[in-house]
């Protein structure tokens, strides 16, 4: 499929992550823009979200993460899944779980190539694209995706950011929201390079989304806590990085 969006649906995102390095985006607006990316079967895309495996690099000893991983390669002429590899950030940028090689399960191979996921990654393709400068943009971009449960107990809140405000260590990111089952709070903070924050929102409704320079802000999540105490409760979201191959 071709690129069919209007000029004007893309610079409703670009002119703010260009300007200001970072984009909130309510449901509405990111369906719109991934439908012509073909996206479908949300349901079964975020019914995934129920399969996922328990965290145990949590230096922090939580047992409130589940997650699952993959890598890609994204670039014009398609989207290539690449073997299995360990997710790995230096303490530069993860002071709580970098430094090591991390191990989660692979993204199931129906989720791997569901639509809903590659109309994420084309659109995303196209607005990084287009940001980044000529001369620093790569034929093809790495790209890892984490599907991320973060459970919430009386005893226990969930830390989506247990590291706290942070940069991943790549160029662009996107965090989608999935679902949010009986939580509050989970607001992000985007602050600037000299941590003065710029920006606060909450993610609520599933499709909403945030985009990140992530060589321009830092962000973080604050814990979320279970309106209800005697019911699960959880945040699920799926992150989506761009850096240079």
């Amino acid at each position: 499929m071709t690129d069919t969006l209007l000029p004007a649906d893309l610079a409703d995102v670009e002119s703010p992550l260009a300007q200001g390095g970072f984009a909130f985006l309510h449901a509405p607006t990111t369906h719109a823009l991934l439908a012509p990316y073909g996206l479908a079967d949300w349901d079964g895309f975020a019914a995934s979200w129920n399969r996922l495996g328990l965290d145990r690099y949590m230096a922090d000893g939580g047992r409130y993460r589940r997650r699952r991983h993959a890598t890609y390669t994204v670039a014009a002429d398609g989207i290539e899944r690449k073997k299995h590899q360990p997710h790995y950030q230096s303490r530069d940028y993860n002071e709580l779980n970098g430094g090591i090689e991390r191990w989660f399960r692979p993204v199931e191979a129906a989720i791997g190539t569901h639509p809903a996921l590659i109309a994420v990654l084309r659109l995303m393709r196209r607005l990084v694209t287009d940001l980044t400068p000529p001369d620093r943009r790569p034929d093809a971009w790495h790209v890892e995706i984490h599907q991320f449960r973060i459970e919430a107990r009386a005893e226990e809140p969930g830390e989506p950011t247990p590291e706290g405000l942070h940069r991943d260590g790549v160029d662009w990111v996107l965090v989608l929201m999935v679902q949010r089952e009986n939580v509050a709070s989970g607001e992000t903070t985007i602050h600037d390079l000299h941590r003065r924050p710029v920006g606060h929102f909450t993610l609520t409704e599933p499709l909403d989304a945030a985009l990140v320079d992530d060589n321009r802000v830092y962000h973080g999540v604050t814990a979320v806590r279970p309106l209800d105490p005697a019911r699960p409760a959880w945040r699920d979201v799926l992150v989506v990085t761009f850096r240079h191959q």
